[in-house]
């Protein structure tokens, strides 16, 4: 299948980024390589990092930045990695860089990649096909404790304790296997006067186990962070969510990273030494236009939010 994936509030993105025509810029979630070949274009001289996990993804994005060549880097990590990523290119700092958290269309409608509750395949949904860990493994080995834990937090489940208690009893007469053994587990576990309606009932369990795979949100801070941290003075992170609980974790980041000193206000002087890094752009966060909304209906739920690194006194 080939590897498609509309990259959402692009213009917007790309407007946030204020891009240089000869800055270096990274994409951490190169994807189909739509907000690098955005970048490229918009940056005559400059070059870029892309980063993905996913292997099938580096493989689409070289032939679509093909035109770029000479001006590309390819890195198959995870882009929490970026610290130890530049230090290996020799790079010091960026002049921007982007994340969009979402997942692939193409990730989504590959029946193999075991994303989808709505094609049927073996239990998967790893980014990076080399980690070990897969859905299998937390449907099958977690504790209906732990599995309660995540759907409630990462899937935000009501339900979470009933779905958790089914499959711990189905998977006590055989392993479960596939997908739609999955999704008919749910089915059972969600009354059907409690279902959400528009939305399929399968949906925040499988965010849930996809987030708890790929560890999504455990290092989603550091990374914000560790960007902030290569950032040139005056150089942007843009940041697109799809969930709450991303743009929670992003939001706070941010904000975090924009507070001064945070000493008692009774303290004559400061004691803390802290100093904002970063300016928040977006007081609050950018959504798409309706126009985006109707043509690809998986933008509804995207936020961006795009700090610009201070100079630092």
């Amino acid at each position: 299948m080939e590897f498609k994936h509309i990259s959402v509030l692009f213009e917007e993105t790309m407007e946030a980024l204020n891009i240089q025509a000869d800055g270096i810029y990274a994409d951490g979630t190169l994807g189909g390589g739509g907000h690098s070949f955005g970048i490229l274009s918009r940056s005559k001289k400059g070059c870029l990092i892309g980063i993905d996990q996913d292997a099938d993804a580096i493989s689409a994005a070289k032939k679509r930045l093909e035109p770029f060549s000479g001006r590309v880097t390819y890195v198959n990590r995870n882009f929490s990695c970026i610290r130890s990523i530049l230090e290996d290119l020799q790079i010091e700092q960026l002049d921007g860089a982007v994340l969009d958290l979402g997942v692939s269309s193409y990730q989504l409608d590959e029946a193999e990649r075991g994303f989808s509750y709505m094609h049927d395949s073996m239990l998967d949904m790893r980014m990076n096909r080399n980690a070990e860990k897969n859905a299998y493994t937390v449907v099958n080995t977690y504790s209906k404790e732990e599995l309660s834990r995540i759907f409630f937090e990462y899937g935000e489940e009501k339900w979470s304790k009933r779905v958790a208690e089914f499959i711990v009893e189905k998977r006590a007469q055989k392993p479960i296997e596939t997908t739609f053994e999955l999704v008919e587990i749910i089915k059972a576990a969600i009354p059907k006067g409690a279902r959400q309606e528009g939305s399929h009932p399968a949906k925040r369990i499988f965010q849930a186990i996809r987030i708890e795979v790929n560890e999504e949100l455990t290092i989603l801070e550091e990374a914000i962070r560790d960007f902030v941290s290569v950032l040139k003075p005056g150089g942007r992170l843009a940041v697109i969510t799809f969930h709450s609980l991303e743009d929670r974790i992003v939001k706070k980041t941010m904000q975090d990273l924009a507070s001064g000193c945070t000493c008692p206000r009774d303290f004559p002087i400061c004691v803390c030494n802290k100093k904002p890094q970063v300016e928040v752009i977006t007081r609050k966060p950018i959504l798409p236009s309706e126009k985006e909304q109707e043509e690809n209906s998986r933008s509804k739920s995207a936020k961006l939010r795009v700090a610009e690194k201070l100079k630092m006194n």
